[in-house]
């Protein structure tokens, strides 16, 4: 922790104070939060940004939408547009944001829509004569002035919640105990061997000051990185690039697993704020330090950079949610809320 984040302890304090009573207000009803006659699975964390929300959302979109009509909802951070927007050919980054934008590119099969009013988004969604029948929202967790049916916490290995503190102090968005409202919890972003033991450990550091912890289902989760790399019209194996000079670029929030699996000696890598609108000097610089060699990004900063960087050069590294064990016991919670939701309605 830095000198800097331990004299704005205080202010953690209030923060925390503010967050809670808010917390308290809803809990009571004296707040306000809205239901709907459909299955609705928010997906978010305690703490701000890096823990996996787009990779999860697409593997609940892989699960679901080949027997459901599936619709995502997110804020659409970082957008230049304002109110409900539902993605369509004309559509792109700067209208949707670079996440929506990617789930709308990939998944032609679903609706992806984008309000910071989750309550209108899902009004807007159901007044559409293509309705969906189930509804992902993203970032959500805090979101409480809709009541999901189902929600899902992230929390970062080796930047667990339970080890956090409130904002600005901390990363926290509210206080640990917001927990007890999710119905399972993922530890995102694990070595791909971590051992039983060490899962134990974790869990028991979960369910600290946590007692509905003990009927949460928890789950761990690695970031698996696809065998290939992307442009707009071809492919190439990792393997005939890994000793190829490149350049690294990466506008997410914690880019070092990205660079890790990549980088070579000689590679250059070149770093960016999460969710970062590229300048012209942006531009200019990736142009100057890649010297024509291969330029590989993440899928999402590659929504943001097309068109913008010469499309032989520009690659893109896809990356999957999976899980260390019990998948099919998480796709069974997921498609019984679904079903089950779907048939009393």
């Amino acid at each position: 922790m830095n000198l800097l984040r331990k004299i704005l302890f205080p202010f953690a304090i209030l923060y925390g104070f503010i967050t809670s009573i808010r917390n308290f207000l809803f809990d009571k009803g004296i707040l306000k939060s809205y239901s709907f006659d459909i299955p609705i699975i928010a997906v978010g964390n305690l703490s701000v940004g890096g823990t996996g929300k787009t990779p999860q959302i697409e593997y609940l979109i892989r699960l679901l939408s080949p027997k459901h009509k599936v619709a995502t909802l997110s804020r659409g951070y970082k957008r230049q547009s304002k109110g409900f927007v539902l993605a369509d050919s004309t559509s792109n980054a700067e209208i949707l944001g670079d996440e929506p934008f990617q789930f709308y590119k990939k998944f032609n099969n679903i609706q992806v829509a984008v309000d910071a009013d989750r309550k209108n988004g899902i009004e807007q969604l159901l007044s559409q004569t293509n309705k969906p029948e189930v509804i992902l929202l993203d970032d959500a967790f805090q979101h409480r002035k809709v009541k999901a049916g189902f929600y899902i916490l992230l929390t970062s290995y080796g930047d667990l919640y339970s080890d956090d503190f409130m904002l600005p102090t901390g990363n926290l968005r509210e206080n640990r105990s917001g927990a007890k409202r999710a119905n399972l919890v993922i530890v995102t972003k694990c070595p791909s061997n971590l051992s039983l033991d060490e899962q134990n450990k974790i869990k028991r550091f979960l369910l600290r000051g946590n007692d509905k912890g003990k009927n949460q289902e928890l789950y761990f989760s690695y970031v698996d990185y696809d065998d290939s790399i992307y442009s707009e019209d071809k492919s190439m194996k990792v393997s005939e690039i890994r000793n190829v000079d490149k350049l690294l670029l990466a506008g997410i929030a914690k880019p070092e697993p990205f660079f890790g699996y990549l980088q070579q000696e000689n590679d250059v890598c070149l770093r960016y704020p999460d969710h970062h609108h590229f300048t012209e000097k942006d531009l200019l610089e990736i142009k100057n330090k890649s010297q024509n060699k291969l330029i590989i990004t993440t899928e999402k900063d590659f929504v943001r950079l097309k068109g913008n960087i010469p499309k032989e050069q520009l690659f893109y590294m896809p990356i999957r949610s999976s899980f260390l064990s019990a998948s099919e016991n998480f796709d069974k919670t997921i498609t019984n809320y679904v079903g089950t939701s779907t048939r009393n309605r």
